[in-house]
């Protein structure tokens, strides 16, 4: 149907349809990009176990396969944790070699976990190991805040 012979303003019409296309571009919007669905694949991916300690936090990464060089340990945003890093296929030895994968099941490519810290954790100690395939990063905690003590007022004798 032809809104213009039926006496509509042609700038009205081009808002209107403008309008429409945004709506259309908003709902599209909305399914995951391919960049967000392998990020979270990617965490899925990665087993983790999370201990606290009286005085720490420890986390053990599973993480068969990659070199410690390629592991990356940062604290984001002032209380998230954060493990990523690639693991990698030598896809030119492969070559060399004339391999030709029959099954393929251990994934290769990039790995993230994300980790919100509590309060109590001291950022400035943290430090992380890898040994046998497993990572360990290991949080301090805070000491607890003293507790206040009362104040006294003297009262005087007016």
């Amino acid at each position: 149907m032809d809104f213009r012979n039926m006496g509509f303003d042609n700038s009205l019409l081009s808002t209107l349809q403008d309008m429409l296309d945004f709506s259309e571009e908003a709902e599209k919007s909305h399914t995951p990009s391919r960049a967000y669905v392998r990020d979270a694949k990617a965490m899925a991916a990665t087993p983790a176990d999370i201990k606290e300690y009286p005085n720490s936090y420890v986390f053990v990464v599973d993480m068969p396969g990659v070199k410690p060089t390629e592991i990356k340990v940062q604290v984001e945003d002032g209380n998230m944790l954060t493990v990523s890093g690639e693991r990698k296929r030598d896809k030119e030895k492969d070559h060399k070699e004339g391999v030709k994968y029959v099954r393929m099941e251990r994934r290769a490519g990039k790995f993230l976990r994300k980790f919100g810290l509590p309060e109590n954790a001291n950022v400035d100690g943290i430090s992380a190991s890898c040994q046998d395939g497993v990572l360990t990063v290991t949080v301090e905690k805070l000491p607890p805040p003293e507790p206040k003590k009362p104040k006294t007022v003297e009262v005087k004798v007016a």
